[in-house]
């Protein structure tokens, strides 16, 4: 069996507060052949902006933190030092990460793993002990979307706003478990691993200043079988945080404002409307047949001939059904959902009809009505934290029989 070595890529802006944890639990990880490369960044305008010189100052910490001696390697990537921080518009986490990920790409071996971490996220003992055992059971994947949970911070105001957000994500992710749709993952920058051999045919990671995560896990589902779950979990951070435009901290900022519409409960009829496209694809490799999706792909991609390119450059029925699927991606997957959605944010209808249909054993009806009655800010805190909590369950098992 060979050998594989782990390499963790973490992006840093602003964590000196948390890198002695992180630092500390990849220490106390049962499997130890590993090695981490840190990018610590943030824009160079940054040390002449009165506002944003801590987050240089506390960069500054963390280099300092990073100098320490461990007992695994340590490659440190100072874009944050004066002079050496990112130009403007062209940086950002999604910079930081690819550049994490690229230098160890450049010395690693093809069947080593590479690992993406973040510094505010808690990785019990066993996480790297389970990639690694992934990928030698699954030695042809592209990668792995790993099980991810927010642990509560106590403030009920706060862990309300965090319950809402994760119910929306596992409500999203167990709709597309249920159509077997390929984009079926969740994408946490802090929770995925890929072998070195992948993160190379992809031609690595896209440096985009937010949502890196989602458009690299989809390249991978584009070029082979991802995976989708392992016997582990990573505990990212609850905190509110604007420095990416997407996931866990904006998701609260608007949240507390009362603003979730970004973030509504799609009904699940529009889930199967993107099943019932899917499922016409094997036989569009005929003749153009009308499909639930069609007039959003013809305004999308301005055209009439959705199909007959593909079926031109694509000479078998199975490659042409796999350019279909790399066409209705999972971004126009959600770009359908957003457009033909109708209600608001905090309509919960979607979701307690959604468990009654597809899970009526699972979840007792009395949580559900409670929710449907009072809505998500005035149902019982014990309500929202039990649904989480059994969603989170429900995903798990899902994914562990998903392959």
């Amino acid at each position: 069996m060979v050998q594989s070595r782990i390499y963790i890529a973490l992006p840093v802006l602003n964590e000196s507060y948390s890198l002695p944890r992180f630092l500390s639990s990849i220490q106390n990880q049962t499997f130890q052949d590993f090695s981490l490369t840190v990018c610590v960044n943030q824009y160079d305008n940054d040390w002449n902006d009165p506002e944003r010189k801590k987050l240089c100052e506390d960069n500054r910490k963390s280099l300092r933190l990073l100098q320490q001696k461990f007992p695994f390697p340590v490659e440190v990537i100072d874009r944050t030092s004066p002079g050496k921080g990112w130009p403007p518009r062209k940086g950002g986490v999604g910079f930081a990460r690819k550049m994490a990920m690229d230098q160890i790409a450049a010395k690693a071996k093809d069947t080593d793993i590479i690992v993406s971490m973040d510094a505010d996220t808690e990785y019990p003992p066993e996480y790297l002990s389970a990639i690694i055992r992934y990928f030698q059971d699954h030695p042809c994947d592209v990668g792995l979307s790993l099980p991810y949970y927010h642990r509560l911070t106590g403030d009920e105001w706060h862990d309300r706003l965090l319950l809402r957000y994760e119910l929306y994500m596992r409500y999203y992710a167990l709709n597309m478990i249920r159509i077997k749709n390929p984009y079926r993952f969740t994408a946490l920058g802090s929770a995925m691993a890929f072998p070195v051999w992948a993160y190379r045919k992809v031609s690595g990671l896209t440096p985009v200043q937010s949502g890196e995560d989602f458009y690299f896990l989809q390249k991978l589902v584009k070029n082979g079988p991802l995976g989708y779950w392992a016997p582990t979990t990573a505990y990212p951070s609850a905190r509110f945080s604007d420095r990416v435009n997407f996931g866990t901290g904006p998701a609260l900022i608007k949240g507390r404002s009362g603003h979730w519409d970004s973030y509504p409960f799609y009904p699940s009829e529009l889930f199967d409307q993107v099943e019932q496209t899917y499922a016409l694809f094997p036989a569009l490799f005929e003749k153009d047949l009308a499909t639930p999706m069609d007039t959003f792909l013809k305004q999308l991609f301005k055209t009439e001939a959705l199909w007959s390119p593909l079926r031109k450059n694509f000479k078998s029925r199975k490659n042409f059904v796999k350019a279909c699927q790399n066409k209705v991606d999972g971004l126009r997957i959600l770009q359908f959902l957003k457009q033909h959605y109708q209600g608001s944010g905090n309509d919960v209808k979607p979701l307690t009809g959604f468990l009654r249909k597809y899970f009526p054993e699972e979840i007792p009806e009395n949580r559900l009505t409670e929710l449907e009655t009072k809505g998500f800010e005035k149902a019982t805190f014990g309500v929202l934290a039990s649904l989480r909590d059994k969603m989170f369950a429900l995903e798990g098992s899902e994914r562990a029989k998903d392959r």
